[in-house]
């Protein structure tokens, strides 16, 4: 469970133990001569033994308190059976009630552990509120309000709604909470029965963004790297061309440090794509990047600032 060394402050580090990222980032704490104390998320309940008492301050993982470590940094809780690494596919054919109980008591407690932290004024990388605030319906509201530029979009179940947006523009749909690649809708290739699918789940649609793809890591207050992505698909993940760091303007770097601020987050990577004219629009931010392929492709090194970052809290 712990590396780095000995001591009363610690970074904690929750994720699953084969997750590369979370692997990373306890490695790189720890050689900051930081003792690390690994939370395995994904392995709760069955490998670790959580308690929380009726006071803020009383919460003890297998025998620690653990209560005010000098930071958090949040990879994944697993509080779904279709979070990344999950799989209860045998269990939910077996009893898809009872594992879905498991999973919501599971949620239950350590969404508490992650509120009781925040309370207790521990630095998470991202708290619980902030990574909430990214709901993407929810975030892009907030970006717009702060008179940042995101694209014009829509989050709808309604067929006619759909019809409007799509007048006399091009525009890509995409699952409202991601996990699926963007494609561009044409209206004339969709007939009726396509359209009441919309009955079945609500869809993102956006306005095309025919530019340069843009990926931004920023880090308490500071843009860690960027990069341009070229790629000849609509949605580049997985394909990527290239991936070349480049050193913001100020314009741009001012933008993502806004919208960091303004949905909480001390850790993100920040997807934005441009117009037709050049401009960067604010496509997503993410409260728990992936940025070890980023680093490797484009010789940057994101999970050194991470983990500077984190260690930080541990020094007097």
């Amino acid at each position: 469970m712990e590396h780095g060394a000995a001591g009363s402050r610690f970074v904690l580090v929750a994720g699953a133990e084969q997750d590369e990222h979370v692997d990373a980032v306890r490695r790189a704490v720890a050689a900051r001569g930081v003792r690390v104390v690994h939370f395995d998320a994904l392995a709760f309940p069955a490998r670790h033994r959580l308690a929380l008492g009726d006071r803020a301050e009383t919460m003890t993982l297998d025998g620690e308190t653990i209560a005010r470590p000098a930071a958090v940094y949040l990879r994944s809780l697993y509080l779904s059976p279709m979070s990344y690494l999950v799989d209860v596919d045998e269990e939910m054919r077996e009893n898809w009630r009872r594992t879905m109980i498991v999973f919501r008591e599971k949620a239950e407690l350590l969404a508490s552990l992650l509120r009781r932290w925040e309370l207790l004024g521990v630095p998470l990388y991202n708290s619980y509120s902030a990574s909430d605030a990214t709901r993407k319906p929810y975030q892009i509201a907030q970006l717009e309000a702060a008179g940042l530029p995101v694209p014009a979009t829509l989050w709808t179940n309604d067929p006619d709604s759909v019809r409007r947006f799509a007048s006399g523009r091009r525009v890509v749909f995409k699952p409202v909470a991601g996990g699926a690649a963007t494609r561009e809708l044409k209206l004339d290739e969709i007939d009726e029965e396509r359209f009441a699918r919309l009955a079945n789940a609500p869809v993102t649609f956006q306005e095309l963004l025919p530019g340069t793809n843009i990926r931004v890591f920023v880090i308490d207050g500071h843009v860690a790297a960027a990069f341009r992505i070229e790629a000849d698909e609509l949605d580049y993940r997985q394909n990527e061309q290239a991936i070349v760091a480049f050193e913001p303007d100020e314009e741009l770097a001012a933008i993502c440090r806004r919208a960091t601020e303004v949905l909480g987050l001390r850790f993100t990577g920040m997807d934005l794509k441009e117009d037709a004219d050049g401009r960067p629009r604010i496509l997503e931010l993410n409260p728990s990047p992936m940025f070890l392929g980023f680093d490797q492709r484009a010789g940057t090194d994101v999970l050194g600032a991470l983990a500077d970052a984190l260690a930080s809290h541990a020094r007097p």
